[in-house]
């Protein structure tokens, strides 16, 4: 089956909603009969995915191939840069790490030969879909970087894909940013600008038209449509920008307090999606700078770097206020990299994480973590060992996550494990995983989407409900039991939005 028809997504600048507007197509395609892909050529992203082959993949391209119905693979995002530190990053090229890399050495050594990295994935798409959906990064019209832009224009020259631009007008200068985008543009490239989409508005229709209308004059470019500001839409993002505009759901007054900390290099965020929205419950991200108050379960989520966040929860006396929130009691979870930092001991002596050698962790679970270079990514199915606390009513319950990590850690003074792995990438096995404290309230894993495991999220949950006098929770209540609804919201709310006919047209799939 062989698909040339493809459209691409490019923003006038990072966080306009590509990706999930990218999103809605693939349902919209997959919905109308089109067995439909995403791509994206590279991704810097410390959201990731793994692949049912064990290969890392940028979050956004796994939820769009939810969203389309299809499997993830490495071919949807075969280049994926994931900061370290300052200027470095680890580069993932189809779905396992390369090397790390300064941004002058990636630029100057590894984008030349990318180009067939790119080509290679889109024929083979090509050949196995319909349709592709392809997400464009940052802005195509950076002018410092073009020469060697290989995720915008030049996907799009190698797809021969026709060009939606889309931009943010919650942000301002919606105007200016879609023709300055233009005017910045080689005259082969605004060629293949074939639409004009407005994101995340929120206002009077009757004041925008105005503004409309010129823009198509004076671009000669249509509108294909105004897409409204969906709040707390509960489908995953690329990555921890988004917190920037929306880090606090369920108001003050909420019986139920969840906090997370917002680590300097916080990754795979996406796991504290499955408590937003929940009856009764506020999800707050802990800001540098603020304190993390009298929650009743407090999340260390993942980390690109544990050595340098544990550095910065020690810097900030957060450290403290988690030992103290441990003591009265509260429940604390460490996913991934949070898991380390609960553990006594990080040991980095190759420098692998960064060059601060070992450290002394928080002390609340006792684990020691040693980094090396192998890195860890599966698929994971695995079954609750516990009998501490309220795991011991889930002993036995089998669960599904994903693992994307560096650091190997082990049971020391005879702790218990939260969990054992039995399949790997499909593949069987038998590896214990995790932790958890005497009355089983501190816990940690290394299996991200451990919480859209509906069985864990209610244990816990209706646990804190109980002692504060509330009803159960049911399944129907949690997140992870909602995601193919939200989808379907979604794509219905793009395609009402949104002139699909003119989008059909302009990819060649119907008649003008």
């Amino acid at each position: 089956m062989r698909a040339n028809r493809s459209i691409m997504v490019q923003g006038t600048s990072s966080n306009v909603g590509k990706s999930l507007l990218c999103t809605a197509l693939c349902r919209i395609f997959a919905q109308d009969g089109y067995l439909t892909a995403p791509f994206k050529a590279q991704n810097m992203a410390l959201n990731s995915t793994v692949t049912p082959e064990g290969g890392e993949i940028g979050r956004a391209q796994g939820v769009q191939a939810e969203a389309a119905g299809v499997a993830p693979s490495v071919l949807m995002n075969p280049i994926l840069m994931k900061p370290k530190q300052d200027n470095q990053a680890q580069i993932i090229t189809l779905g396992v790490p390369y090397a790390d890399m300064s941004a002058t050495a990636y630029r100057h050594d590894f984008l030349p030969g990318a180009v067939s990295i790119v080509r290679d994935c889109l024929d083979k798409l090509q050949a196995q879909y319909e349709v592709l959906v392809i997400e464009g990064a940052g802005s195509p019209a950076e002018i410092n970087l073009k020469d060697r832009d290989i995720v915008n224009m030049k996907t799009a020259q190698l797809a021969d894909a026709p060009v939606l631009l889309a931009a943010d007008i919650d942000r301002g200068g919606v105007f200016a940013s879609l023709i300055g985008t233009l005017e910045l543009l080689e005259p082969l490239e605004r060629q293949r600008i074939k639409g004009f989409i407005i994101n995340k508005f929120r206002g009077d229709m009757s004041l925008l038209q105005p503004g409309l209308d010129f823009l198509s004059q004076r671009t000669g470019i249509p509108v294909l449509g105004v897409v409204p500001y969906w709040h707390d839409h509960g489908i995953d993002e690329e990555d921890s920008v988004c917190l920037a505009e929306e880090n606090d759901w369920g108001g003050d007054h909420a019986a139920v307090q969840v906090a997370v900390i917002q680590l300097p290099h916080i990754s795979n965020f996406t796991d504290i999606n499955a408590f937003i929205g929940l009856p009764d419950c506020r999800v707050r991200y802990v800001q540098p700078g603020e304190a993390i108050g009298d929650a009743d379960l407090l999340i260390i989520p993942g980390t690109k770097n544990s050595i340098l966040d544990l550095l910065y929860l020690q810097e900030h006396g957060y450290n403290k206020q988690i030992c103290r929130l441990a003591d009265r009691g509260a429940y604390v979870a460490g996913i991934c990299g949070g898991f380390q930092m609960l553990g006594r001991e990080l040991l980095d002596p190759q420098g692998i994480e960064a060059d601060r050698g070992s450290l002394r962790g928080l002390g609340l679970l006792p684990v020691s973590t040693w980094f090396g270079a192998k890195k860890t990514t599966h698929q994971a199915r695995a079954e609750i060992i516990s009998d501490l606390g309220i795991w011991q009513t889930l002993q036995r319950q089998q669960v599904t996550g994903y693992e994307i990590h560096m650091g190997q850690t082990v049971l020391i003074d005879g702790g218990q494990s939260l969990t054992r792995i039995f399949s790997r990438s499909g593949e069987c096995c038998s590896v214990v995983d995790g932790a958890c404290s005497d009355n089983g309230r501190i816990f940690g894993t290394y299996l991200h989407g451990i919480f859209d495991n509906a069985a864990v999220t209610l244990a816990i949950m209706n646990e804190i409900r109980r002692g504060k006098g509330l009803a159960d929770m049911n399944s129907a209540d949690l997140p992870c039991e909602q995601r193919q609804r939200k989808y379907d919201e979604w794509a219905q709310l793009v395609r009402d939005s949104l002139d699909m006919d003119k989008i059909y047209r302009i990819m060649g799939l119907r008649e003008d």
